[in-house]
């Protein structure tokens, strides 16, 4: 399976709490921060659900 890297780009404050917890749940905490994950379909889901906080690069 794929891997993609996201960083976090843009601030979590005045963004509704179920995207904090996308974030969260993505294991993003700060801004900067990158993390890996499989590119399964719940990943890409909840990276849809915060796409304009995050930057996605796919890892080859």
């Amino acid at each position: 399976m794929s891997k993609i890297k996201i960083k976090q780009v843009k601030s979590q404050i005045k963004c509704p709490l179920n995207q904090k917890r996308t974030l969260e749940a993505l294991g993003l905490r700060k801004i900067g921060q990158v993390v890996e994950h499989d590119a399964s379909t719940a990943i890409l889901g909840m990276v849809n659900k915060v796409q304009h906080l995050v930057s996605v690069e796919e890892i080859k």
